[in-house]
């Protein structure tokens, strides 16, 4: 197909509703192209945590690709292994005695469920939209999605005649919404059907302007239903088989429901229920509920980075425009000035539309893809890993103003707790709760999968309980840390109290378990996975168990099981130096199987634990850079997710450089022309690592104190920051100039003590003193460290001393 395109053009004429809007913002918001999406890696997202669609933005046979978070195949408590318990002791002591191969035999067959993989998260399927007499040649050709208003559009000309459509999700009213429009009247004419292509069970006709697919995910899956009317301007809108069929209408409205048995009991009559409430409201009343509820979210954070670089680098497609930063990088490589910082500022703004996109209050949790999948045998089966890759997707959440888009992972804890009880005592006879590697809708919590490397992993749920603690820690809600965050945190560590043994050196550790999915050389050349004590395991145990001693103690629990607490971490190992001058792996110093592995487990206790840190521990930070060092030395970072991880890492480590680095290549290598992370395949936990980076390269709170640009690159020479979270309860706006803050503002949201770091030397300004009991400043090793007492919703403003 012939396309004239207009890349210079950046507002479109407004036609019938259909078109832009008058008061458009920043165009640096928008992620825009020229020409329909060619696959599914160039299609654009939307969704309201629930319903998500990918769309094509093609003119003459549109393709939205649909999903709803529930629809999973298989069903509930299909994993099982009830010979697990016996052999345990066996499998420990084989593990102790060298006889690796016997004990990863054994425990194979006795510690991994049956079946070993199903359940998949899948597609609801697509709306395909039929044009009438496909045009040859498109003028004009303009796809675009707003962040700011979480809205495709897609513009185009055609005969003289201008088109336009709005695409957008709605979370106050459930559905999708799409308007389509023409400047000429009668200009519309198109047919709009349902298909689930290859598991197509057939789509009914429900008076002259809707329909009803109908299907099911497997004998023991959901039941789910899809609804879709028409509403026109203009013309005649009739069903025909199983099509809609629009004709001669001037605009159209289109709405679409989804539900299935996972929440609905009747999910044909709850989708009827959404059409009709959605249909008794015009378009704009429908786009204006949306936009107020959206933006509510969106509008907390704003970023701008740096001021070198090409300025026209902003008027570029966004699919040129990475592309010119994937040339610049090989040609100049990743510290170049020319490299587009205003790019990284819209991938970070991209990355939270797309956590309100797919995580919400009332929505199930982020999984390997967020919600838009369109496989039906996906990657990993697009569950929720949690060994990393989950947790990742909720890395920015709390840093970036989206507090309430973490719930979804709440629910899933709780939803995951009866199961992880059963696990705990059946197959160790422990108390509380654990899961392994991977869970699903149900909230499965037993080893899934064959490959020792990743399946016999316990700590699962511990990992995932820090975010509850982490949740508290910005937010200081103490109801919600007495109700809903610690009587879990207390379970998951309870299991841990009792699955842990002690060791000749008197050590408390795990196992047995893996460290998370490398393999390690014996001293005889054997490779194995299956141990007891790796790194992580005690890092996520010593984090969990400080952050359930804290909040006990807040709480008023038992001093019993707190002295449990304080007697374990003394016996927990704590982060060593091996051979390589990195931070050991595993409890001896074995050589890694893979020195490039993607995992850097050890790490952990970097980001997100706090064990290691460049002021408070300078000798385990050194040894983890080499550690990172490393794993890069020997191909380490190839992945999406990984090379975030290592943002994160560099971040912490104050290493500003290397972190931008990392950032860029994320960029460069991992990141299709949607901006979506290429794993590959795609992966959305790349997206969310990345964001969380710039979070934590901006803005530090884990050290008990509030870290300002610890790790600033000079390419970001100058910038704002507004809206930034912080541990404690408060929110920070800066600004900066030549690498130096300027102005710093602190919102308290409520009462505590307020520690600041900075390199800049900074002075209060006295006229926003109010609600401040006590200043001091003094010099740090680093900087300059500054405390204030500040009472619920006061403010304080730090100013460069001129």
């Amino acid at each position: 197909m012939e396309r004239k395109t207009a890349a210079e053009r950046t507002e479109k004429q407004q036609v019938g509703g259909g078109m832009h809007d008058q008061d458009r913002a920043d165009q640096g918001l928008r992620l825009w192209y020229t020409s329909p999406a060619a696959e599914w890696n160039e299609a654009l997202p939307i969704g309201n945590g629930r319903l998500g669609g990918m769309v094509y933005g093609k003119t003459s046979l549109e393709r939205i690709q649909l999903n709803e978070d529930t629809l999973w195949y298989g069903g509930a408590g299909r994993g099982k292994n009830p010979n697990a318990a016996p052999y345990i002791d066996d499998i420990r002591q084989m593990l102790q005695e060298g006889r690796q191969a016997e004990a990863e035999h054994l425990a194979r067959m006795a510690l991994t469920s049956s079946p070993k993989y199903e359940q998949p998260y899948q597609p609801l399927g697509d709306l395909l939209l039929k044009f009438l007499d496909a045009e040859e040649t498109v003028e004009d050709y303009r796809r675009e999605l707003d962040l700011e208003r979480s809205m495709v559009t897609v513009t185009y000309a055609a005969r003289g005649v201008q088109y336009g459509r709005q695409y957008f999700v709605s979370a106050p009213d459930g559905v999708l919404v799409i308007r389509l429009s023409a400047d000429r009247p009668g200009a519309l004419t198109f047919a709009a059907n349902l298909m689930r292509r290859p598991f197509d069970n057939g789509t009914e006709s429900l008076g002259h302007d809707t329909l009803l697919m109908k299907g099911e995910c497997g004998a023991d899956g959901v039941s789910f239903c899809a609804g879709l009317r028409a509403a026109a301007e203009g013309g005649k809108v009739r069903t025909i088989g199983d099509f809609i069929s629009v004709d001669g209408a001037d605009s159209v409205t289109l709405l679409l429901s989804a539900q299935t048995t996972f929440r609905a009991r009747q999910p044909g009559q709850a989708c009827m229920e959404q059409l009709d409430h959605a249909a008794g409201m015009t378009y704009e009343q429908l786009k204006s509920r949306h936009l107020q509820e959206y933006r509510e979210k969106f509008d907390r954070f704003s970023l701008s980075l740096g001021s070198s670089g090409d300025p026209d680098l902003s008027s570029l497609p966004t699919d040129q425009r990475l592309k010119q930063l994937q040339e610049r990088v090989k040609t100049m490589g990743v510290e170049a000035e020319a490299i587009d910082p205003g790019l990284i500022a819209l991938y970070v703004q991209y990355g939270r539309y797309l956590l309100i996109s797919c995580s919400r209050p009332g929505s199930l949790a982020a999984n390997l893809q967020g919600i838009w999948n369109d496989s039906y045998t996906p990657p990993w089966e697009s569950k929720y890993t949690i060994n990393v890759n989950v947790q990742m997707n909720y890395w920015p959440a709390e840093p970036l103003g989206l507090a309430e888009c973490h719930e979804p992972l709440f629910d899933l804890i709780h939803r995951m707790l009866p199961n992880g009880r059963d696990t705990a005592r059946e197959m160790y006879q422990c108390r509380g709760f654990t899961a392994h590697h991977n869970t699903n809708l149900w909230g499965e919590t037993r080893p899934e999968g064959i490959l020792i490397t990743c399946t016999v992993w316990p700590m699962g749920a511990a990992w995932l309980c820090l975010h509850l603690w982490e949740h508290y820690r910005f937010g200081g809600d103490v109801a919600f840390l007495r109700e809903r965050a610690y009587p879990v945190m207390k379970e998951a560590a309870a299991f841990l109290l009792d699955y842990m043994t002690i060791d000749e050196e008197g050590r408390r550790i795990t196992g047995p378990s893996v460290s998370p999915e490398n393999r390690f050389v014996l001293p005889n050349g054997e490779v194995g996975s299956l141990c007891m004590g790796p790194a992580m395991d005690a890092q996520i145990a010593m984090a969990l168990f400080g952050a359930c001693l804290t909040a006990g103690q807040l709480l008023g629990d038992e001093e019993s099981f707190l002295d449990e607490l304080r007697t374990a971490i003394q016996e927990l190992p704590t982060p060593r130096i091996g051979r390589h001058g990195g931070i050991m792996e595993w409890l001896a110093d074995y050589e890694e199987a893979d020195p490039g592995h993607r995992h850097i487990s050890q790490l952990f206790a970097l980001y997100p634990g706090e064990q290691v840190d460049p002021v408070h521990t300078p000798e385990l930070a050194a040894a983890a850079y080499r550690t990172i060092a490393r794993r890069l030395g020997h191909g380490g970072g190839h992945t999406g997710w990984s090379r975030a991880w290592i943002i994160n890492y560099y971040a912490r480590l104050q290493r500003s450089a290397e972190a931008h680095e990392h950032l860029v290549n994320l960029l460069a290598s991992s990141t299709y022309p949607n901006l979506l992370d290429c794993h590959p395949p795609f992966q959305i936990d790349g997206n969310f690592g990345g964001t969380a980076g710039v979070a934590e390269m901006l803005l530090q709170s884990h050290s008990g104190e509030i870290r300002l640009l610890p790790a600033l690159p000079r390419q970001w020479d100058s910038g704002t920051a507004k809206g930034l979270r912080a541990r404690g309860g408060f929110v920070v706006d800066m600004c900066w100039e030549t690498g130096e803050l300027s102005e710093v503002t602190i919102r308290a949201t409520r009462a505590g003590q307020c520690r600041i770091w900075s390199r800049s030397t900074l002075v209060p300004a006295e006229q926003d003193m109010q609600g401040i009991s006590d200043h001091n400043a003094s010099k740090s090793q680093a900087g300059h460290t500054y405390t204030f007492f500040m009472q619920q919703d006061a403010r304080c403003s730090l100013r460069k001393l001129r």
